[in-house]
């Protein structure tokens, strides 16, 4: 495989494990890999929040926080067994209510994106050093978004459509999607009352970092 292509195979990781809402056969490419990609992750933690928030498992508390619904359990849906790995750590991180910072912070969250960092660098999507994602993956992440723009409304979208769209665009379709929950959330704005900084902007900094691709970077959650 040419090296330019080699990050086409790691937005595709977890797809066919079932990892994204779906019939999990599709070639769609998986949000929390191009999450990681295109934003770090704060970015992929941001999608994991979403489709929790999308099952009816999360939702906003206190100005600038998340918590677990207490409407439904994540264990109880029917859809259980297709949980990504990083939605079922978010769900259990939130034990107490948390902004996006505290939530980065927190030991389940990081295993759980060092562990998808380690599978995309098995497939070729990102580097170890310097850390990052490769040539190949950040030129497939940019052919993603060109080929699906920001959506004007969740009319017509289907789940899978409404998490990748935050996943390749990040603030720019959570606003348009979610707008409510992203802001009494905390993951856009300033955060609320409980995230009143950003976490370093570099993928030597551990899990807690966030990575920009140039052109689509954003001040929101990735």
């Amino acid at each position: 495989m040419r090296p330019a292509d080699t990050g086409a195979a790691g937005l595709m990781t977890g797809v066919t494990r079932g990892a994204v809402m779906g019939d999990g056969m599709s070639e769609e490419p998986d949000p929390y890999a191009v999450a990681l990609v295109r934003g770090g992750p704060r970015a992929a933690v941001t999608v994991a929040v979403l489709a929790l928030r999308l099952r009816g498992a999360v939702e906003a508390g206190r100005p600038g926080t998340m918590r677990t619904s207490r409407a439904i359990a994540l264990a109880d849906h029917p859809l259980e067994r297709a949980v990504h790995p990083l939605e079922r750590a978010v769900h259990g991180s939130l034990y107490r209510p948390a902004g996006m910072g505290e939530l980065l912070r927190r030991t389940s969250v990081r295993q759980a994106l060092a562990r998808l960092r380690s599978e995309l660098t098995e497939a070729g999507t990102f580097r170890t050093f310097p850390p990052g994602p490769t040539l190949g993956a950040r030129r497939h992440l940019g052919r993603a978004r060109a080929e699906r723009p920001v959506p004007t409304g969740r009319e017509g979208l289907s789940t899978h459509d409404v998490l990748l769209a935050v996943a390749l665009h990040g603030a720019g379709a959570l606003t348009v999607l979610e707008p409510r929950f992203a802001v009494a959330a905390g993951l856009v704005g300033r955060g609320g009352t409980a995230d009143k900084g950003l976490l370093p902007h570099s993928w030597g900094g551990g899990c807690g970092g966030n990575y920009t691709d140039g052109g689509g970077s954003d001040s929101g959650p990735g």
